[in-house]
């Protein structure tokens, strides 16, 4: 049988993540948006979002990557709130039996307002 090789990446929030009033917290999360739509609008992405009624409430975020483990930590180490110290990642490859999975162009939203958007 042959499979596909996806990255994940995992984003947790990190137990010692600085403290932020709102308007940084929001601030922060605009930029994080736009750093993973600019990566989902150049195919390096493929799908993401974020993780909720998890069990674990660390648990802040998933995504599908179209590159190797190595591209894919570059870039996600380079996301505003995981330089901020407030995310942590985790990268691993993910194998499906191939063609089990298709992902679609859509477009990606760039702040918590567009995120809000009905």
């Amino acid at each position: 049988m042959r499979f596909d090789r996806y990255t994940v990446t995992l984003l947790t929030l990190r137990p010692d993540a600085p403290v932020m009033t709102d308007d940084e917290a929001a601030a922060l999360q605009d930029r994080h948006l736009a750093h993973g739509a600019d990566l989902q609008e150049r195919g390096l992405i493929l799908a993401r979002g974020p993780l909720t009624e998890q069990d674990d409430e660390r648990y802040r975020g998933f995504s599908i990557w179209s590159v190797d483990a190595a591209t894919a930590r570059a870039h996600v180490e380079a996301d505003p709130a995981v330089l901020a110290g407030r995310l942590a990642v985790d990268v691993m490859t993910w194998m499906m039996p191939a063609g089990n999975l298709r992902f679609a162009k859509v477009r990606p939203p760039r702040s918590i307002a567009e995120a809000s958007e009905d």
